[in-house]
């Protein structure tokens, strides 16, 4: 495989195994795509905004040794499509997690975690807010858990944090390998002046918290579209 093509093979087998394992027969993912598009769209908006602001500002940035070299401004396609291939992947993987693991975390653990993680980031946000980054990635997870936790009193967090350990795990590889793991130079950089600088292997930490709050608001509207029952219904409300 040519080098130019690693970041769109990311991408590509990152969505492969979870769109063929949709049509499983026991539990068929499939038949809530109705739900599911719409909990990929308007957060990949939300976020590809943010990154193209970010990498203006030169918090990040892709080294076009590994790019096919189409952009959408400053974006390249392959980065558009991550916010629909990994999305896809880990709400699938949500899913999946649920249907295996029938135990369920009681609200008082859950609500114990979310203010314990919403506490934390809010804190070492304000108290970093001088890296673009650090600071605006913390609050915002910050902010967006207390949403749940308080005004709209979500009752599935507890399936979300635990779906979202074995989400780390593909998490992991793919972000290693962005990042650097295991390849001559970084898919994708960041500078570490708007960072805390601590990474996991090649990894920097607010990466763990940006994902988590793009997937849980694609697992928010996922939930939300179900309980309407209809997405356009939900669109009009």
């Amino acid at each position: 495989m040519e080098q130019k093509y690693l970041y769109l093979a990311i991408d590509f087998f990152s969505i492969l195994f979870p769109f063929v394992f949709s049509f499983y027969s026991k539990y068929n993912f499939s038949k809530k795509w109705k739900y599911l598009w719409l909990a990929i769209v308007a957060p990949a908006l939300f976020f590809i905004v943010w990154d193209e602001l970010f990498t203006r500002l030169g918090v990040w940035g892709f080294n076009p040794r590994y790019l096919i070299g189409i952009y959408c401004n400053s974006l390249p396609i392959e980065e558009i499509l991550f916010f629909v291939c990994i999305p896809y992947a880990c709400v699938f993987t949500y899913e999946a997690v649920n249907y295996l693991i029938t135990w369920r975390m009681n609200r008082s653990r859950q609500d114990l975690i979310t203010d314990i993680l919403a506490a934390v980031l809010f804190l070492l946000g304000v108290i970093f807010f001088d890296k673009w980054y650090t600071g605006v990635t913390f609050i915002m997870a910050s902010i967006y858990l207390n949403l749940h936790r308080w005004i709209w009193k979500s009752d599935y967090l507890g399936k979300f944090y635990v779906a979202f350990i074995f989400i780390l795990i593909p998490f992991f590889i793919v972000n290693g390998i962005l990042t650097g793991t295991g390849i001559e130079e970084q898919v994708v950089w960041y500078n570490d002046a708007e960072n805390l600088g601590i990474r996991m292997v090649t990894i920097p930490v607010e990466d763990t918290f940006y994902g988590m709050v793009l997937l849980l608001m694609n697992v928010s509207l996922f939930e939300y579209l179900q309980k309407k029952k209809s997405p356009v219904k939900a669109l009009l409300l």
